[in-house]
């Protein structure tokens, strides 16, 4: 087996230590606030499956640089409002890698320090498709 340069859970380490993380009983009490929009990078299906934050946006990971890029053909408009950013994944880690590389592009983000597993574990409010 190849050895890494760096392991993926050292790369969030490094991510989340230099990004805003948000705590979930926090994050929960901003649900609804016109000001915060939540961006849900998991896969369809686990929102499909598990549910989502009520009011979220579903961005693949793979399309967030895409999405947020103001001169990319991909953009979303969501992203050109003036509003605060909560960016979360199942458990915290992809959502810590894609704030720290927003950052890097200059767009300002935190993320939900623990997932969306912790928020449901906390009894915050989900969200189901029929």
């Amino acid at each position: 087996m190849k050895k890494l340069k760096m392991s993926s859970a050292d790369m969030v380490a490094k991510a989340r230590a230099r990004i805003e993380e948000v705590d979930t009983g926090a994050a929960i009490a901003l649900v609804g606030d016109p000001d915060v929009v939540f961006i849900d990078l998991r896969d369809v299906r686990e929102r499909q499956k598990l549910g989502f934050i009520p009011g979220s946006v579903h961005c693949p990971r793979g399309m967030i640089e895409f999405w947020v890029d103001p001169e990319s053909p991909y953009h979303k408009e969501v992203f050109s409002q003036d509003k605060r950013f909560i960016f979360h994944c199942a458990a915290g880690w992809r959502s810590a890698l894609t704030v720290a590389m927003l950052q890097d592009m200059g767009f300002e983000a935190a993320h939900l320090k623990d997932g969306f597993a912790d928020w449901v574990e906390q009894g915050g409010p989900v969200e189901q498709k029929d």
